[in-house]
């Protein structure tokens, strides 16, 4: 097999072909390598390589869903035994996982190759992948602007060929924000959806889930399969869904009712760019049967932000204190960037009864919207407010205040979802005339996943993305 077949497939279908013998897992693994070689020089989305480990892994043997597909891990909250994990940060220089995640070993009983750790900004705290430690990650389809954050890496590494699908986070749009930059499909699940066992109950206080970012639908559907489902101890779990959601992929949803939005969660206008977006979506979805009004939910993220911001700063916090700790070493800034240090101090500064409020307030959020999904079964916007700023926009060690105002202009869709707990997805059905990818976002009630990959497949069907990759 050539990289030029490998690319025409996703994991299911290079699963597929495993199963048949038309290609074998060590076939795959070494396409993925060669490619990776060519092409990370220049995207810097990878940052610790496990080629030998994959080797390994192939040679003992593979069974699952999806035998012998590659695979890469963002570099963040997901711990393999025996491989560092260095969260975008030198404070974890040395440190070496001495367990898999729940996640992990989810993956590896799929049959899936794990292959490497993927970028990250330092804690997955910037919508751009950019580190002192690692340097910058680039967008493939033009390499001086963002491929997003916080799972930039994963997301680059996909949108340039070097695996179909990859490990992401999200916290504030993490997995969303990167797969509308790179042209690619990006879940949120619900919290609780999967855990993130053994090593905490939930992450950043609720507003953290984990999943991938892929190209193509079946792939999110089956790695949530694969995925989801709680561990023993977790304190909650999302409803258990009707049937798999890999079923639910061709699955006719009905006659959706679907709010659409020409502004953000602040009441802010979209760019021009995203309201044509949104625009065209929502004249797909009413030619695929749906009805489609405006209409939006009086929540304000400008009056919800410091609310995330409060839980987001002490479970931070906590970290980097464990980990100094661990260093038997006290806290210094030069340990550190610039925000990374102004959020450790903010979360110094928060008091008990300021954490509960602040959680209050985020479940308060999931009713409101919960009441007015009462009435829609989706909500459609752009992902973002505007398409892809250049890197360096997103500067983790110039002035932390700059920096927050840009993250709160630019991260005003996002968030309400973490806070409010429901899934929530980026379609690449948009780009820009001088080629940048604009994700179109859906979302849905809590537990509804198995809508969103409904009408998913039919906007993939309707409006094919799969082979619009950047010419890298």
């Amino acid at each position: 097999m050539r990289f030029e077949e490998y690319r025409k497939h996703d994991a299911v279908g290079l699963s597929g072909l495993v199963a048949k013998r038309e290609v074998t897992a060590s076939e795959l693994l070494e396409i993925a390598i060669t490619r990776a070689e060519q092409v990370n020089p220049v995207i810097n989305a990878i940052v610790r390589t496990q080629y030998g480990g994959a080797r390994s892994a192939v040679e003992a043997g593979l069974a699952g869903p999806l035998c012998g597909v590659p695979f890469l891990v963002k570099d963040l909250a997901v711990y393999e035994k025996g491989v560092p994990a260095g969260f975008g940060s030198a404070l974890y220089t040395n440190f070496v996982a001495d367990h898999d995640s729940a996640y992990t070993a989810r993956c590896k009983r799929a049959g899936l190759v794990i292959m490497g750790r993927t970028m990250t900004p330092e804690f997955g705290l910037s919508p751009s992948t950019e580190t002192r430690e690692h340097g910058v990650c680039h967008n493939p389809w033009k390499l001086s602007y963002s491929p997003g954050g916080s799972s930039g890496g994963s997301a680059a590494a996909v949108s340039a060929g070097i695996v179909p699908v990859a490990n992401g986070t999200d916290g504030g749009g993490s997995i969303r924000v990167p797969a509308a930059h790179c042209g690619l499909f990006g879940l949120k699940p619900s919290r609780g959806r999967v855990s993130f066992a053994p090593d905490s109950g939930e992450g950043w206080g609720g507003l953290a889930a984990t999943h991938v970012i892929s190209r193509s639908v079946r792939d999110s559907a089956l790695l949530l399969d694969i995925t989801s489902g709680p561990e023993p101890g977790d304190p909650y779990a999302a409803p258990t869904p009707e049937r798999p959601f890999s079923a639910e992929v061709g699955r006719f949803p009905g006659k959706l009712k679907i709010a659409f939005m020409r502004e953000d969660h602040r009441g802010v206008p979209l760019h021009s760019e995203c309201v044509r977006a949104v625009e065209k979506a929502a004249a797909l979805c009413e030619c695929l049967g749906h009805i489609v009004e405006e209409a939006k939910p009086k929540l304000n993220l400008v009056e919800l932000r410091p609310k995330n911001q409060i839980l987001l700063a002490a479970n931070v916090t906590r970290m980097l204190t464990r980990r100094w700790k661990a260093l038997k070493r006290s806290p210094q800034a030069k340990d550190v960037e610039a925000v990374t240090w102004a959020v450790f101090q903010r979360g110094l500064s928060i008091s008990g009864p300021g954490y509960a409020e602040a959680a209050a307030a985020a479940h308060a959020a999931g009713r409101e919207l919960a009441a007015f999904l009462a009435s829609y079964d989706m909500i459609l916007t752009t992902t973002l407010p505007a398409p892809p700023p250049p890197l360096g926009y997103f500067d983790m060690n110039a002035d932390a205040k700059i920096f927050s105002a840009r993250v709160a202009e630019y991260l005003s869709i996002t968030p309400l979802y973490n806070a409010t707990g429901t899934p929530a997805m980026s379609v690449p059905l948009y780009w820009t005339a001088d080629g940048l990818p604009v994700g179109v976002h859906f979302a849905a009630r809590y537990g509804e996943e198995a809508k969103l990959f409904q009408l998913a497949a039919q906007l993939e069907e309707a409006q094919p993305w799969f082979d619009h990759v950047p010419p890298l």
